[in-house]
């Protein structure tokens, strides 16, 4: 029931426009947001380099209903890039193919992120193509693999809850696509993702496994403290360099699980949101699991 009710606000225009616009809201998701700007994603980029953590920029926004919106979304992304260059730090940026126009076609999709590819290989780093809901998933899966044939420099995000997910990571680790694994966000139909919790566990891990034996460089996003055991045990079963895989959480959650894999040389990398459009972000993310949300109460009230 929570679940349900977290998504549909996610899609409540009235609810986000108050929230976007109120200064108490920004008081209490700055916690998890690094702020409204791009200077304030560098910000905490540098902050956490400084401390030995990845981060993966992520200017929110997704399903722009004009090319001038698709256009300038690249423009963003772009900027970014030339940031994360200037700064010498080793971050990607993260992006919803919606908020490059996909909705519009695929062909204006293709030319908004071209422009991205090309400046992320210049300046050697990776584009993460975050997957949305089941409306998108094979248009993105074909994107993705567009663009990792044209530039080499793609990482695919998967959602374990789908039931098809396992054959599209022997399909991606078959063409040597890196993968970060998720659990899985939306509200999707039974016939199409596991509707338990304790199935789409299961199956994180299975994948999970199987990316850390035959993927190129996976990543492992997950605030599971069960998950995250059973990863760091593989991957010593194993003998896997650390190099060759990394975790990725959130910016403001689990922060000693984050201060524990730095300290044990594990290579991790935080998902850094910032932008005005935070709102179905951060409602996503209380809908994931209805325990977020004392989770991410508690998470506030952390030192």
């Amino acid at each position: 029931m929570l679940r349900s009710l977290f998504l549909t606000l996610s899609r409540n225009r009235t609810l986000r426009k108050f929230l976007e616009t109120s200064p108490r809201a920004a008081g209490w998701t700055s916690r998890f947001v690094a702020g409204n700007t791009l200077q304030a994603g560098m910000q905490v980029n540098r902050q956490l380099a400084a401390a030995g953590i990845l981060t993966a920029l992520d200017h929110l926004g997704e399903n722009v209903s004009t090319e001038a919106e698709a256009a300038e979304a690249s423009r963003e992304i772009v900027e970014a890039l030339d940031a994360i260059g200037a700064a010498g730090t080793q971050a990607t940026v993260a992006i919803k193919l919606t908020q490059f126009g996909l909705d519009l076609g695929d062909d204006v999709c293709r030319r908004n992120l071209r422009p991205v590819f090309e400046r992320a290989r210049a300046i050697g780093t990776r584009v993460e193509i975050d997957m949305e809901s089941t409306a998108y998933t094979e248009r993105t899966l074909a994107i993705v693999q567009q663009m990792h044939e044209e530039f080499r420099c793609v990482r695919a995000v998967l959602q374990a809850y789908l039931y098809r997910t396992e054959t599209d990571v022997a399909e991606l680790n078959r063409l040597g696509v890196p993968i970060r694994l998720c659990k899985g966000a939306y509200q999707e139909p039974a016939d199409l993702a596991y509707p338990r919790k304790a199935d789409v566990d299961a199956n994180f891990v299975k994948l999970m496994e199987t990316m850390l034996r035959e993927g190129t460089d996976p990543a492992i996003a997950s605030h599971d403290e069960k998950v995250l055991l059973r990863a760091l045990a593989y991957a010593r079963e194993l003998k896997l360099d650390r190099e060759r895989y990394e975790f990725q959480m959130l910016y403001g959650i689990r922060r000693q699980w984050q201060q524990r894999l730095v300290s044990e040389g594990q290579r991790l990398r935080l998902y850094v949101p910032y932008g005005g459009a935070w709102y179905p972000y951060f409602m996503r993310r209380l809908a994931e699991r209805p325990a977020n949300v004392v989770f991410l109460a508690t998470n506030l009230l952390e030192n």
